[in-house]
């Protein structure tokens, strides 16, 4: 982190390319008091084992199961308010149809791919088989192929780590896997079939139902900088508040609002489910995510 002087620092970020975050990437959106260096990869999820482990980045995007587990091991973040990215994921999990039917509750006793299995979206449909659809997720045996984003952390002993190379998709579609949880991954080949019926549908419901979208990051922020220049921190979450109002619609549709209030059923969703399935070692309050600056956004 570098100070030219009082007023403006500089900021080393990793934030994706996307139609939320693009005014602040194009310059359109702009602060006199903070300057934001996007630095990171081109992947945004590539950077979040970098910031965790080696304080690569003063702020930027993190899936809110990496920050909770951030949090559970101490790291130095703390989050805003503001995520960046949502979704629903009644549509992530999949399997070979011309393999036989699954209903979700036959996956217990089976193989399931995901890639970790502290990852978001491995979170979100666990969860939701869980809690929806009564499958019980310690009765499956999960097969990954990368380690956590937190070094600290060790996976549940029904997890198994595939040999390097492996790829779920094609085990999956070769029948060595029952199942895979793959997101925007999914094969594009007629004879994968979700294992949620009807999954649009049923997230239509679900979201009628509970009033959440899904969160897959939030923007996160180095604690120093918090303690140092909350004034920075202030105008980060206005420039993604204008960044956002900035974006098409379309971008808008599944991505969760700005504000602690607005944000506290699902985060309180993202900590019950990640207790659940063992990624956190104990419940946190949704308040212990944030300090006196970003608990005072929105």
């Amino acid at each position: 982190m570098t100070t030219a002087h009082a007023t403006h620092v500089t900021l080393k970020t990793n934030l994706a390319d996307s139609p939320v975050a693009a005014a602040m990437k194009d310059g359109r959106v702009a602060s006199d008091i903070v300057r934001l260096d996007f630095c990171g990869p081109k992947t945004a999820h590539d950077g979040f084992k970098p910031m965790i482990r080696d304080n690569a980045f003063d702020a930027g995007e993190l899936a809110i199961v990496t920050y909770l587990q951030a949090k559970a091991y101490g790291k130095p973040f703390v989050i805003l308010p503001a995520p960046m990215v949502g979704r629903f994921q009644h549509h992530c999990v999949g399997f070979n149809k011309e393999l036989g039917h699954l209903d979700p509750k036959d996956i217990e006793g089976k193989k399931v791919g995901v890639r970790t299995y502290a990852q978001t979206t491995g979170l979100w449909v666990r969860g939701i088989l869980q809690h929806e659809y009564g499958v019980d997720p310690n009765k499956v045996e999960w097969y990954t192929v990368d380690e956590s984003h937190l070094a600290e952390y060790r996976d549940p002993p029904n997890c198994h780590m595939l040999p390097k190379g492996s790829s779920i998709p094609e085990m999956m579609l070769n029948g060595e896997l029952a199942a895979a949880i793959l997101g925007n991954d999914m094969p594009k080949d007629p004879r994968v079939q979700t294992l949620v019926p009807e999954p649009i549908v049923a997230a239509k419901a679900w979201y009628q139902r509970e009033g959440v979208v899904p969160i897959n990051h939030v923007f996160a922020v180095h604690q120093d900088v918090t303690r140092k220049h909350p004034e920075a921190v202030r105008e980060i979450y206005r420039m993604i508040s204008e960044s956002r109002a900035l974006a098409p619609a379309a971008a808008l549709e599944t991505l969760p609002p700005l504000g602690l209030e607005a944000n506290r059923k699902g985060l309180e969703m993202a900590i019950e489910w990640s207790y659940e399935q063992k990624i956190i070692p104990r419940r946190f309050t949704v308040d212990e995510l944030f300090d006196d600056v970003t608990g005072a956004l929105g």
